[in-house]
């Protein structure tokens, strides 16, 4: 329970308790104003175009129009479960995923948000969404669950996995989402499973690592390269085709929980303040920590280059440029 206690809890956020829903019908509870909402536990940052956009516990959505320097809460979020993931189409459309596989939308930038999808029947949480346009988006969640709209999100539909080779069922937690600038969609998964689609979604094939543990972040580089990273201070760096893998070698064990990238520039950050970064799309890598410990739930370069950290304490003061 490390790893939900500390940040998401990718597969085990199904079992947090039934506080924030009512029991009745399972209505939603809308997110109630924080003076200290910055401080709250954040799981996923995203661009939408100057504005940053973050989510995490209890609903929050957070917002910065100074790149990072300053965050307020939006005005109004219908749930107060986990959120786990955000993407925006442009500056103003955008969407989040959370608990209960709910699907929330914005068309004025995050200020406002409405219920586009709430499974009442099941716990099934999503835990990351990535949308190519103003209509075609994916989003993932327990037990191998694809959800795929081509509409904006009015309406979303289930996509079955077949199961990876040697198992008899798909039923692998899909943990992060990224893509390449072509469209090409990648998750992250357990069993050190990343699969890639080339149809926005729709069907996806298996990339084996060789790794058998969680992967719980991704990232394309500017070569087409991937970099994978998850337990246990695994760190996997891949052929664009995704064939051929070499594990990066760290001296930390903290798992890796976020990846973001800024043409040659990466930062991977983990658990108990890991933070690994590389100023030469990868090729080499200089290993330090935050300087509290803290773990390093999201990350997200700003325009200026520089990397904004969110973590298990909300949104980590920004280094000099």
């Amino acid at each position: 329970m490390g790893y939900l206690n500390l940040c998401m809890g990718a597969a085990l956020l199904a079992l947090l308790p039934l506080t924030t829903l009512q029991a009745a019908g399972l209505e939603a509870v809308q997110a109630a104003p924080a003076s200290n909402a910055a401080q709250a536990m954040m799981l996923g940052v995203t661009r939408a175009k100057e504005r940053l956009v973050a989510v995490g516990d209890h609903g929050m959505v957070l917002l910065s129009d100074d790149q990072g320097h300053s965050f307020r809460q939006a005005s109004s979020v219908p749930v107060s479960t986990p959120l786990t993931s955000v993407s925006f189409a442009d500056s103003n459309q955008g969407w989040a995923v959370g608990q209960w596989g709910a699907i929330l939308a914005t068309v004025d930038g995050g200020e406002t948000w409405q219920t586009q999808r709430l499974s009442s029947d099941e716990d099934r949480p999503l835990f990351a969404v990535h949308f190519f346009n103003s209509r075609e988006g994916v989003a993932v969640g327990l037990w191998s669950l694809v959800l795929t709209t081509d509409d904006g999100g009015k309406t979303w539909m289930e996509q079955r996995l077949q199961p990876p080779e040697g198992y008899s069922r798909a039923d692998l937690n899909l943990i992060s989402l990224f893509a390449d600038p072509h469209g090409t969609l990648y998750t992250s998964a357990e069993r050190g499973q990343v699969l890639r689609s080339d149809d926005k979604g729709k069907t996806w094939r298996y990339l084996d690592t060789g790794y058998e543990g969680s992967l719980w972040a991704g990232a394309v580089l500017a070569d087409g390269s991937l970099l994978v990273g998850g337990q246990r201070g695994t760190l996997l760096h891949s052929s664009a085709d995704g064939n051929t893998w070499r594990r990066v070698p760290l001296k930390s064990k903290s798992s890796i929980t976020a990846i973001t990238t800024s043409g040659t520039n990466v930062v991977v950050g983990g658990l108990d303040g890991l933070l690994v970064e590389s100023h030469d799309n990868g090729g080499t890598f200089e290993e330090q920590r935050t300087a509290d410990g803290v773990s390093i739930t999201a990350a997200l370069f700003t325009s200026g280059d520089v990397p904004l950290l969110m973590s298990s304490r909300g949104v980590l003061p920004m280094a000099s440029p």
